[in-house]
C-alpha cells in the first residue's frame, strides 16, 4: 500500500493560511479523485479541496476551525500500489518579510499594486522577537501568535504585553493578520482592554473577547461582522485611502437593447442553453469603450503607471448572505455575446454557492456593479483596488424622453438607465473619465436590435 499526503495547497498570492470549515469525509471513508474532502476558507475566498487520488483516508491531522498554513500535511489517503516518494509541498509559501511589508502599505493607506515577483521560501520571525515573546511572559509566551503576526508587532513596536491585549477572533482567540493590522489602523484611538483568558479541555488558554468591550442597551442587538464581512470592510477603507475618489454620471437609452432581449431570449436560451441578462450586453459595451480609452484599464505604482493590456472584467455578485464577491470574466475583449454570456451566468451560479477557485477573483482590471439588481437607479461605488475605475449600472426604467426624428423632436416613452463611473483622480482625469463613460453609452444606444442570434 503507498500513502499520498494531503497538502494545504496555494490559494493565491500572499495567503499564508487557510481555515479548515468542514470535512466532508472521515477516517475510513473511500474516495475517488477530484471528490471533494474538505472545505476551506482563506481571506479571498472559501473553497473545496478535491482528492488527488483514489483510496482510503486514514488519517486527519486537523480539525474543522483549526487555522493550517499553506504547504502543511492535513490528511494521508492510502492507496494501492507501491510505496512512492511523498510529493514535493506547493510553491505556496511567500516570504513573511514581503507580506508584513504589504501590511505596512496598508496601514500606511498607501496600498499599490506590486508587480509580480519571484516567490522566496518562507522565513520564520526573528530571534530578536521570539526571545522577547518568551521573556516578557515569564519564560514563554502562554498565548499563540503566528510568525506574521509577530513580524508586525515587531515592526510596529507593539510589545507582548500590549499584544496580549489584542482581541483575536481565529480559533481560540488566535489574533490573525486582520486583526493585528486593524489594530494598528486604530491604535492610539481605541481603549485597550485585556482579553479574558478560560482554560480549554486539553488544558489550553482560550482567549475570547470581554463583553464589556461592545455596549448595548436593551433595544440595541449587537452582531459580529462575519469573516467575510470583515474583509470587505477593510478593502473599502484601504481603497478610500488609497485613492481620491470622482464619480461622473451618463444616462442612456437602451430602450433597443430591452426589445431586443424580449424578443430573442427564449431562441437564445434555446440555440445556446444560456438565459441571457443585461449583464453580458453592457460587459461588451465596456471592453469596447476600454480599447478607446486604454488609460482606464490600468493600474499604479508608486509614480508608475501600468497599462494592462488584458482586458479582465470583474463583475461584482451578490452572495446569499448579503456579501459581495467579484469575480473575473479573463480576456473579455476576445468573447462575442453567447460567450460573455456563458461567463457571467457560470461565474454567478459557482459563486452563489462557494464554488469559485482563488484564481478567479483575481487579476481583474476593470469593474462593474449592477446597483439596478436592487432597484437603486445609480450610485457612487468604490473603487476594487488596485484597479483605476469601477462602473455602476442603475435600474431600467421607462420616462419620457426626446427622440430626434426627421419629421422633429417627440415625446416618447423610453427606457432610459443612470450609469456611474467612480475613478481614480490621481491618474484618470474628468475629461477621460467623462469620455470613457459617454462611450460607454454611446455603444448602449447603438446596439443594433435587429441582430440575429
Amino acid at each position: 500500500m503507498a500513502k499520498t499526503e494531503l497538502i494545504m495547497p496555494k490559494m493565491g498570492e500572499s495567503i499564508m493560511e487557510a481555515t479548515i470549515l468542514k470535512w466532508v469525509k472521515k477516517v475510513g471513508d473511500r474516495v475517488e479523485e477530484d471528490e471533494t474532502i474538505l472545505e476551506i476558507a482563506t481571506d479571498k475566498v472559501d473553497s473545496e479541496l478535491p482528492s488527488p487520488v483514489d483510496g482510503l483516508i486514514v488519517e486527519i491531522l486537523y480539525k474543522e476551525e483549526d487555522v493550517v498554513e499553506v504547504g502543511k500535511v492535513i490528511a494521508i489517503i492510502e492507496t494501492e500500489g507501491k510505496e512512492t516518494e511523498e510529493p514535493p509541498a506547493p510553491a505556496a509559501a511567500i516570504k513573511i518579510e514581503k507580506e508584513v511589508e504589504q501590511i505596512k502599505e496598508v496601514v500606511n493607506p498607501q496600498i499599490v499594486e506590486k508587480k509580480q515577483a519571484p516567490i522566496p521560501q518562507p522565513v520564520e520571525a526573528s530571534a530578536s522577537v521570539e526571545a522577547s515573546i518568551k521573556s516578557e511572559v515569564a519564560g514563554e509566551s502562554v498565548r499563540f501568535y503566528s510568525p506574521l503576526v509577530k513580524s508586525i508587532a515587531q515592526k510596529e513596536n507593539i510589545s507582548i504585553s500590549e499584544l496580549e491585549t489584542v482581541p483575536g477572533s481565529g480559533a481560540k482567540g488566535r489574533v490573525t493578520k486582520n486583526d493585528i493590522i486593524s489594530y494598528v489602523q486604530n491604535r492610539g484611538s481605541q481603549q485597550t482592554i485585556s482579553p479574558a483568558v478560560t482554560q480549554g479541555a486539553n488544558g489550553e488558554n482560550n482567549y475570547i473577547q470581554q463583553p464589556s468591550q461592545i455596549k448595548g442597551s436593551g433595544g440595541v442587538e449587537i452582531v459580529e461582522m462575519d469573516r467575510m464581512r470583515r474583509l470587505i470592510a477593510d478593502h473599502m477603507v484601504m481603497s478610500k485611502h488609497t485613492s481620491p475618489h470622482v464619480t461622473s454620471f451618463v444616462e442612456a437609452d437602451v430602450t433597443n437593447i430591452v426589445n431586443w432581449r424580449e424578443a430573442n431570449k427564449k431562441e437564445f436560451d434555446k440555440k445556446y442553453g444560456e438565459k441571457i441578462t443585461y449583464t453580458p450586453i453592457f460587459i461588451e459595451a465596456v471592453t469596447r469603450a476600454i480599447k478607446d480609452y486604454p488609460m482606464v484599464n490600468i493600474s499604479v505604482d508608486g509614480t508608475k503607471i501600468l497599462v494592462k493590456r488584458d482586458i479582465n472584467i470583474g463583475m461584482a455578485a451578490a452572495l446569499p448572505s448579503g456579501n459581495l464577491i467579484v469575480p473575473v470574466i479573463r480576456n473579455a475583449d476576445y468573447l462575442n455575446l453567447p460567450g460573455l454570456t456563458k461567463a457571467v451566468n457560470d461565474l454567478a451560479s459557482r459563486a452563489r454557492s462557494n464554488k469559485l477557485k482563488p484564481e478567479e477573483i483575481q487579476g481583474g482590471t476593470f469593474t462593474m456593479t449592477n446597483v439596478g439588481t436592487f432597484g437603486n437607479v445609480m450610485g457612487t461605488p468604490i473603487i476594487n483596488q488596485p484597479q483605476a475605475a469601477i462602473l455602476a449600472v442603475g435600474a431600467i426604467r421607462k420616462k419620457p424622453a426626446v427622440v430626434e426624428t426627421e419629421y422633429g423632436d417627440l415625446i416618447a416613452i423610453r427606457r432610459m438607465m443612470f450609469l456611474s463611473l467612480s475613478y481614480d483622480h490621481r491618474v484618470v482625469d474628468g475629461f477621460l473619465g467623462g469620455s470613457f463613460l459617454k462611450r460607454v453609452a454611446d455603444y448602449l444606444e447603438a446596439f443594433d436590435h435587429n441582430q440575429k442570434i
